[in-house]
């Protein structure tokens, strides 16, 4: 079955400006037929790190919640805590940080709801066809809503080599022990040739997986969850992901997570992607590099496996700025997410999101 991905390009005038477009994309989805007056409608965004920046524009959300006030709907914007120490890893903090990144009532028109509680740990378990899982973890505020609208940033990520819908979906929804079922096959490995014993590991770890019994970090593999993020932290690349097979589990648990996610309102669930500021890892870091392509526009969809398709497929298209993280694949029609992370089968969380029912790698892309 071939689904309908709509796109906006970034071009604007007099007559329509990009909120335009925004409202006009979630309409051609068919946002009147879908959300009836009177639902709580769940805006699943991600709020940003402290000292990221290419998180979407809550101007941009607010466009979002006007379109689903005008239906009549109560819309909330709403993320999850994280695995990893940051300005997110609670309830508290995570709304402190969502305010302060401008995901304000008075900018976002919308109150802000933790979805998996006050910490992580407010989750529902959901039944799921599953290839890996029979049932899934899912914060109760996504279950509990009546519909579901998923505004994605699509930039490239380090454990699944892009991020959009998808991971919003399956790692953005499930709770923290959701989170930790989908990493826990993560184990990095420690280069002791590399590692200069400069601590930063050890700092970035709130699991205290990591210590240096000899000179060398050390990663105790009974206390780490996968999270990954002593990878990005290490200044000399000491730090990897094993990728024999763990890359594709968290992958397919992933997906499998997302269908757990739309369990219950498929006919009421909408997708957006940005693919603006397409940066070379997860917005969950207290920075944002340079863009590896140039801003392309924004995809929506009803269908979450064709809109990523779709956007990879627009990437991939781009042409590749150099002096970024991106070290090959320069050319339209290049691999960029390879061209960033050169062992992630990224392709995976799209073959298995469309085998087990969740969506269609088949679409015709419609542009507005």
């Amino acid at each position: 079955m071939t689904s309908t991905v709509f796109f906006a390009d970034l071009r604007t005038g007099a007559k329509e400006n990009l909120f335009h477009k925004i409202g006009r994309l979630m309409r051609q989805c068919g946002l009147e037929e879908c959300i009836a007056p009177g639902d709580l409608v769940a805006v699943k965004v991600h709020f940003g790190e402290r000292g990221n920046h290419s998180f979407i524009r809550p101007v941009f959300l607010r466009r979002v919640v006007e379109e689903l006030q005008q239906c009549g709907a109560l819309p909330f914007l709403t993320d999850s805590s994280t695995l990893y120490p940051g300005e997110r890893k609670e309830a508290i903090s995570a709304l402190r940080c969502a305010i302060e990144n401008g995901f304000a009532y008075a900018t976002v028109n919308a109150p802000l709801i933790m979805l998996d509680g006050l910490r992580g740990h407010t989750a529902v378990e959901v039944p799921v066809a599953g290839e890996l899982l029979k049932k899934v973890s899912i914060g109760a505020a996504i279950v509990e809503a009546d519909a579901l609208v998923a505004v994605s940033h699509f930039k490239c990520h380090e454990l699944t080599g892009f991020g959009g819908a998808l991971k919003n979906l399956g790692m953005g929804c499930a709770g923290r022990e959701g989170k930790m079922l989908q990493h826990s096959t993560v184990g990095p490995t420690v280069s002791a040739k590399r590692c200069s014993s400069c601590g930063r590991c050890v700092t970035s770890c709130a699991h205290d997986a990591i210590s240096f019994p000899a000179g060398t970090a050390w990663i105790n593999e009974e206390l780490c969850v996968g999270c990954a993020h002593c990878v990005t932290a290490c200044p000399e690349k000491a730090i990897n992901i094993r990728w024999d097979e763990a890359g594709d589990l968290v992958m397919k648990k992933m997906a499998e997570h997302a269908l757990g996610a739309v369990a219950g309102k498929r006919s009421k669930s909408l997708f957006l992607n940005f693919i603006t500021q397409v940066s070379p890892a997860c917005d969950c870091y207290g920075y944002s590099d340079a863009p590896i392509v140039n801003d392309i526009g924004i995809c929506a969809s009803m269908d979450p496996v064709a809109l990523d398709q779709a956007c990879a497929d627009l990437v991939n298209g781009a042409r590749g700025n150099h002096e970024t993280a991106l070290q090959e694949g320069f050319e339209p029609g290049g691999d960029k997410f390879r061209g960033v992370y050169p062992m992630v089968n990224w392709e995976v969380q799209l073959e298995h999101g469309e085998k087990i029912g969740l969506g269609s790698r088949a679409y015709n892309l419609v542009k507005l």
